[in-house]
Formats: C-alpha cells, sequence, structure tokens
C-alpha cells in the first residue's frame, strides 16, 4: 500500500470532475432541484485567506450531498469585480483596473479550484463583463421608468480619500468601510434608488423565509420602522416646522425645537436669523462630521440657536427657542426635532448646557438628576388633558385631538434612507441615461445596450468631485435618444452593490443574450434554496438584493417576491492570538501553504472540524495536522479491509447511527460533530482490526462531501463502480439506531453495587419490574426486605433494603 499523497491525486481528481461536467446544472427540468448560493466573491489583490473556504466548503458539503440524493444541483460561481478597492490599488501602482481585475481573478480561481469545491464553472459570470452589466443597466433603467431611480440635491457621505459618495451603510464607525478614510458630509447631485417605497414589505416578508434570527432582527432595525405623529409648530414669520415623534403623549414637555444644520428652513429664513453668520459657520463645521460622529451619545453637545425665531407649542400656545444642532440629521425624519429634555437623555444633556427648562411629563424618575426614558408604562403629568392617563391612553388621545384640530397626522416612518446610488469614479457600470435640455433625462434604448464603459488615459477620481468620466468629451456629448437634439450622458457611475443585487438570477442563465434570464429557468430555479454569507452582509447586499428582487417581480420578471429561501451565516476564522486575521497583526494564514503542504482535504476537513460553524474560532496549526493524521488513518484502512457485503453484525448499530448523525448534521451546520463520528466510526474499525467493503463503501460516501479528493481515490483503487460523487446518499434504519440491550446500573441503599442488561427502551414501571426479575439483582437483595424500587429508564435501578 502506497502512503496517502494529496498532492498526487487532488489535482488529478480535479481534473477529471471538470473534464467529466461532475458539478454542471442539468438543463433536465423534471428533476427536484436545488440551489445553493454562496455571497459574491469580490477578487481582491490579496487572495484568499483561511476565513473564505470555510462557507465555501459548508454549503459544497450541502451539495455533494443534494446530488448523491437525487437532487439537479446549481452551485454556482463568480466575479463582484467591479469596486473601489481595484481601482484605488490601479490608481496606486498606474495599473489599469481592468489588469488588475483580470489578474486578481485569475488567483482567486486557480485558488479555489485547488480546494476541489464543487462549483459549476460553465456558468462562470463576472459583472465587469458586458454581457453581464448590459442587464445590470437594464435593471436600473426599468427602476427609472417606474419613478424610482431619481436624481436630486442631497447631502451625501463623501470619503476624502476614496473621492466617492457613499451610502450610509458604507460609513462604519464613521469612516469609509473600504478604505477607512475621513467621510464628511457634502451635498451632491446624487441618483437615488426608492428603497423606502418597499420598507415595509421588506419588512413583512421576512415572515415568510427561513432566515436565522438574528439576521431578521438586523433586517428589521436597519430598516427601523416607527409609528407615530407628524406634528406642525408655527414659527416666526408665518412657517411651520414639521416634526415626526413617536411620543406624541410628551408634547407638553417639549421645551426647544431643534434642526439639523442641512435644514432648508435656515435657507429660508436668511433675513430673519439675527445671527445668520454664525448658524453658517456651525454648517461648515457640521459638513466635516460623519452621520456617525455626529450621533455618537457619548459625544459633547454642541449648538447654536437661531436669533429672533421661536416657534409655537400646538398643544398649549407657549413660545420655544429654535436651534441648529448636528446631533439631528437631515436624512432622518424630517431633519428638525421636538426636544422634550425631562425623557431624553441627548436632550437633557443639551438643555442642561445651554440652560434651557427641562418639564417631567411622566412621572417615575428624577429630572433633575438624568432624563427619564422608562416612561412606556408611566402615567402622564403636567400635560392638561391628558394629565393622569397611562402613556398608551395618553398617545391615543392627543394623537385623535392633533388630528381633529388639524395639527398633525399619524404616520409611519422608517430609519431606512433611500439608496445613493452614484458614485463619481470610472470603475463602475455607466449610467445609461442621457440629459437633454429640452427633454429631461432620456434613457438609451434598449437595443443600444450594454453601454460601454470607454477607455480613458487618467481613471483619478477629480478633487470637484465629478467622475474622470466627465473629462471624456467625445463620450460625454451624444444626442438626445428623444428628440435628436444635443445631450449629454451621464459621468457618474454605479455603485459596486449595483451588479451583486441581482448576481443569482444570472446564474440560472449566465449565456443568455436575449434576457437577463429565461423564464423557464427562473420558473424552476427560483428561490434560491440556501443562501449563506457574513452577517457583515446583513444590512447591505441582503437588503439591497431583495429590493431589486421585489422590484422585477413586480415587474414580472421574476416568479417569487423573495429571492432566498433560507439564509444562514457562519463565524470567522481569527488567528491563533484570537484576533481577526490582518496583514498588520501579522496573523494571516495563507490557504495555499496549507494545500501545499498538508492538501487541500485537510483543510477542509480542518475548516469544518475547527468548532461551532455559526461561531468565530481560532485557528490552530496543530489542529490542522490532527486532521491530517485522520486523513492518513482513513487511508490506511486499506490494510485491514474484507470481503462482506452487509455491515457485519458487531458494527451493524454504529453503522446506522452514523449515517443518521452525519446526514442530520451536515443539514445543521453541525459540521463538526458529524467529523468527530467519523471518526469515533474510524476507531470502531480498528478496534475491530477489520472494516468490511460494505462499511467501508458507506464510510466513503459519508465523508466525501468534506473530503472528496481522497475518498475518490480510495474508492477508485478499490474497484467500487463509478465515483463517489455520483453513488447515491446512504439511508439509515431507525430501528437499527438503538441497541437492542442497554446497560444498566444497580444501587442497593444508593450505593452502586453490579451492572445488568435490560432491554431498551423501556419505561420507568418496565425498568423496575424487569430489573428485580434479575437473577443478579436477586441474588443481592436475598435474606433482604425491599423497601421500594426506585428506576431511572436507561441510566439505573435504586433498590432500598432493610
Amino acid at each position: 500500500m502506497t502512503e496517502y499523497n494529496p498532492k498526487q491525486i487532488e489535482k488529478k481528481w480535479q481534473d477529471i470532475w471538470e473534464r467529466e461536467g461532475a458539478f454542471h446544472a442539468s438543463e433536465d427540468k423534471t428533476k427536484p432541484k436545488y440551489y445553493a448560493l454562496i455571497e459574491f466573491p469580490y477578487p481582491s489583490g490579496q487572495g484568499l485567506h483561511v476565513g473564505h473556504p470555510r462557507p465555501y466548503t459548508a454549503l459544497d458539503i450541502v451539495s455533494r450531498k443534494r446530488r448523491m440524493q437525487g437532487y439537479n444541483v446549481l452551485y454556482p460561481i463568480g466575479w463582484d469585480a467591479f469596486g473601489l478597492p481595484t481601482e484605488n490599488y490601479a490608481i496606486k501602482n498606474k495599473i489599469h483596473p481592468r489588469i488588475v481585475t483580470e489578474r486578481n481573478i485569475a488567483r482567486f480561481k486557480a485558488q479555489l479550484q485547488a480546494l476541489g469545491l464543487s462549483f459549476d464553472w460553465s456558468r462562470e459570470i463576472n459583472t465587469t463583463d458586458p454581457n453581464y452589466y448590459k442587464w445590470t443597466q437594464w435593471i436600473f433603467l426599468k427602476l427609472f421608468e417606474k419613478g424610482l431611480a431619481y436624481k436630486k440635491e442631497a447631502a451625501i457621505n463623501w470619503c476624502t480619500d476614496c473621492k466617492v459618495g457613499l451610502a450610509n451603510e458604507e460609513v462604519v464607525n464613521g469612516v469609509c468601510e473600504r478604505c477607512g478614510g475621513e467621510v464628511v458630509r457634502k451635498v451632491k447631485n446624487q441618483w437615488m434608488l426608492k428603497i423606502t417605497e418597499y420598507a415595509e414589505r421588506l419588512i413583512n416578508d421576512l415572515d415568510t423565509v427561513n432566515y436565522i434570527e438574528r439576521v431578521k432582527i438586523q433586517q428589521k432595525n436597519w430598516i427601523g420602522r416607527s409609528e407615530g405623529m407628524e406634528v406642525d409648530f408655527e414659527i416666526t414669520g408665518g412657517s411651520k416646522i414639521r416634526i415626526f415623534t413617536t411620543r406624541p403623549d410628551t408634547l407638553f414637555g417639549v421645551t426647544y425645537m431643534v434642526l439639523s444644520p442641512e435644514h432648508p428652513l435656515i435657507d429660508s429664513l436668511k433675513e430673519k436669523i439675527e445671527n445668520i453668520g454664525e448658524v453658517l459657520e456651525y454648517r461648515e463645521k457640521a459638513a466635516r462630521k460623519s452621520d456617525f460622529e455626529r450621533t455618537e451619545i457619548a459625544k459633547e453637545k454642541t449648538g447654536v440657536p437661531l436669533g429672533g425665531i421661536t416657534a409655537v407649542n400646538p398643544v398649549n400656545g407657549k413660545r420655544i427657542p429654535v436651534w441648529v444642532s448636528d446631533y439631528v440629521l437631515m436624512s432622518y425624519g424630517t431633519g428638525a426635532i421636538m426636544a422634550v429634555p425631562g425623557h431624553d437623555t441627548r436632550d437633557w444633556e443639551f438643555a442642561r448646557k445651554f440652560n434651557l427648562p427641562v418639564i417631567e411629563v411622566v412621572s417615575g424618575g428624577d429630572i433633575e438628576k438624568e432624563a427619564f426614558t422608562d416612561t412606556e408604562n408611566g402615567i402622564v403629568v403636567n400635560s392638561g388633558f391628558i394629565s393622569g392617563l397611562t402613556v398608551k391612553e395618553a398617545k391615543e388621545k392627543i394623537s385623535d385631538w392633533l388630528e381633529e384640530k388639524g395639527l398633525g397626522q399619524r404616520k409611519v416612518n422608517y430609519k431606512l434612507r433611500d439608496w445613493v446610488f452614484s458614485r463619481q469614479r470610472y470603475w463602475g457600470e455607466p449610467i445609461p441615461l442621457v440629459y437633454c435640455e429640452k427633454c429631461g433625462w432620456v434613457p438609451l434604448p434598449e437595443e443600444e445596450l450594454p453601454l460601454l464603459l470607454p477607455e480613458v488615459e487618467s481613471y483619478e477620481p477629480t478633487d470637484t468631485g465629478e467622475s474622470p468620466l466627465a473629462n471624456m468629451t467625445d463620450w460625454v456629448e451624444t444626442t438626445c435618444p428623444k428628440c435628436g437634439g444635443r445631450g449629454t450622458r451621464e459621468t457618474d457611475t454605479m455603485p459596486q452593490w449595483a451588479g451583486s443585487s441581482w448576481y443569482f438570477l444570472r446564474y440560472t442563465d449566465p449565456h443568455n443574450d436575449k434576457q437577463l434570464a429565461s423564464k423557464e429557468n427562473l420558473e424552476y430555479w427560483l428561490p434560491v434554496d440556501w443562501y449563506n454569507g457574513g452577517m457583515e452582509h446583513t444590512t447591505l447586499h441582503l437588503l439591497y438584493s431583495r429590493f431589486w428582487h421585489k422590484f422585477l417581480y413586480d415587474c414580472g420578471v421574476v416568479p417569487t417576491p423573495e429571492p432566498y429561501r433560507k439564509r444562514t451565516s457562519h463565524g470567522m476564522i481569527l488567528g491563533e492570538n484570537n484576533e481577526k486575521m490582518s496583514k498588520s497583526r501579522g496573523n494571516v494564514v495563507n490557504p495555499d501553504d496549507i494545500v501545499d503542504e498538508l492538501g487541500a482535504d485537510t483543510l477542509r476537513t480542518y475548516e469544518m472540524f475547527i468548532g461551532d460553524f455559526e461561531k468565530s474560532v481560532s485557528w490552530s496549526q496543530s489542529g490542522v495536522r490532527g486532521c491530517r493524521r485522520f486523513l492518513d488513518r482513513v487511508w490506511r484502512l486499506q490494510s485491514i479491509l474484507v470481503d462482506g457485503e452487509t455491515y457485519s453484525k458487531d458494527l451493524e448499530i454504529n453503522m446506522h447511527r452514523t449515517i443518521k448523525k452525519v446526514s442530520e448534521d451536515y443539514e445543521n451546520l453541525k459540521f463538526n460533530t458529524a467529523i468527530a463520528s467519523l471518526m469515533a466510526l474510524l476507531n470502531d474499525f480498528n478496534g475491530k482490526g477489520a472494516v468490511n467493503r460494505a462499511e467501508f463503501k458507506t464510510f466513503l460516501i459519508l465523508l466525501n462531501p468534506v473530503a472528496p479528493h481522497i475518498t475518490e481515490e480510495l474508492w477508485s483503487i478499490q474497484g467500487y463502480p463509478g465515483r463517489v460523487y455520483s453513488q447515491v446518499w446512504p439511508e439509515w434504519d431507525e430501528s437499527k439506531t438503538v441497541e437492542e440491550r442497554i446497560e444498566i446500573a444497580i444501587q442497593i441503599n444508593g450505593k452502586v453495587r453490579d451492572k445488568i442488561f435490560l432491554p431498551s427502551g423501556l419505561d420507568k414501571q418496565k425498568t423496575e419490574e424487569e430489573a428485580v426479575k434479575d437473577p443478579k439483582v436477586q441474588a443481592l437483595v436475598e435474606g433482604k426486605t425491599v423497601v421500594t424500587v426506585i428506576g431511572v429508564p436507561g441510566k439505573l435501578v435504586n433498590i432500598v433494603v432493610k
């Protein structure tokens, strides 16, 4: 018997699988389908690290098992290849982004193929391929046609390093998610997508899908649905400030109002604001801060009063001051708030700093010391006609009163903002619109798609904030598709999220040049049966892709209202020092090194055995070597292989138990315990000193989804027919997973005296009856009086004697 040598066998089997089209999804739509999906990989220049294969291998295991269960499986792969990191690298190194992208994809692809993942490479897609982004542009034009894509002046998050606008979701802890650069507020004319139109459905339809609970919670929290009232406060000069509040019961406690620095009312009141210079200076300072910095609870409160401007509280007619402060955002609610310092911590701190009144309107706290915020079940005080009511009763009564008086109306509000869709960069999908002075924004005709990204001499971002495409006059200047007059192309490009918001649809029909995908293929493959990805993408890609999918459902393009039937998430693999892997920490592990030294099957086995799949775990080099030793022992089973076409009597129960355990654990992401049970069965074989051909065959099939190369090689060496990947998944006999007789401890007056065997599955009474009949037990109690017998089924019987 030769030694186990992964280098000799792994590339061999990868070539065989690709040559045989082993994992290509079939066009036979009579078979039951199964669509497994990983998150769209971004091919960065750094290549894979050992964290990437963990989710890929997990769904690879599920996909391989499903094929053996008779399903037509789609497990596709492609590249989310537009985006800032590639462009930033290209700018820094003076290389065209397209060349950088091609290099990165080639490296990623080689690394993934070396892992033996059962992707259907015949369906590989790439967001930078014009044949792909033609349909991204087509979807955008549909959004434009339906009024869901619009352009407006908006204060956006501006990355000072990338020189690009960012969506709220791309700003993490006050800095750019991509580069870590400072993010400030900047007013830009931006394309927006009206995702807020779908906010209610994005929440409600979570009840129809099988997502892990923490994913649903994150989605709901990000959308941030709240019910309340919009209320108008009259201000100096006859204007009104409209606010949204979920607590109209606290209106009698309003002692001042606050506007966002960007609020348009400041400009319209310019002539009346006595200290307008101070206000505009404050606005300029606020523009240098990110939303995160502005709303951080711990930050020092700052603000400027609007000199000469007051508001009238609609419930009591009292005049109150109006302030400007950066802790109020224009992007949330109406950009203005009514301040209730008695019952809001930020308002209380602001009021204390600027000596503004604080009024208690819900009893139970001490507002001299701090804001009393635990008010949901309190009693309303100092509030006129709603005093003495519970908060719940007061909310209803004052809401009715405000609506009757025409001072307010009930409203559902969302924290979710419309999606900022423009990027002032080169490396993205061109927006297929032309601006005409006569016709406004006009879409390109569908037959002119794709609008190709032109070649440019310089793709560096401009300091003015315009896209590099703006300098390409030959490309920018064109004719209006509607009237034939002079027109100019949109020079902003789409964000990276555009191509990744619908990629799962293209996988169903990747080579179709007439449609996004055929109706037949979409109806067959959708929805995705199992989608796994990182928790960090549950408020970005997951929300955006659900929005696009619902829009396409409304257009009749896709057959299901939700794109994904099931969504799970995995934990990160940390460095051996228990910190997140990064170059700066010096703890990154390159999977190529593990594959080269120990083999892809060892890496796959270890990544699945390392711990709970849904939790973060630390890398252990000794643990990897332990998995290699396990595979060495699997290889050496050949030396104790004997004939036998059925399971041997002494291993039959263990075989059926292992089939059940592995089958169920693979389905429930418990890969570590599935592998542990295979290790235990291996010990049983070695303990016996023999494994017969029937047992070895089943063992190889069960292990194959985790370690496909070694199992195919052993299968071939032993002359089993066909390939492992095309075998039928073994089934267990439930009656054979239970021991016929089990060992029971016998206690006399609480002390263990002996052990006996009884039939399994007995209840308490039967356990006691059968135990006292046993000859061993009768010998133990001979000559004594039995006072009582206490049985614990499956464990012990305690006999109390005198």
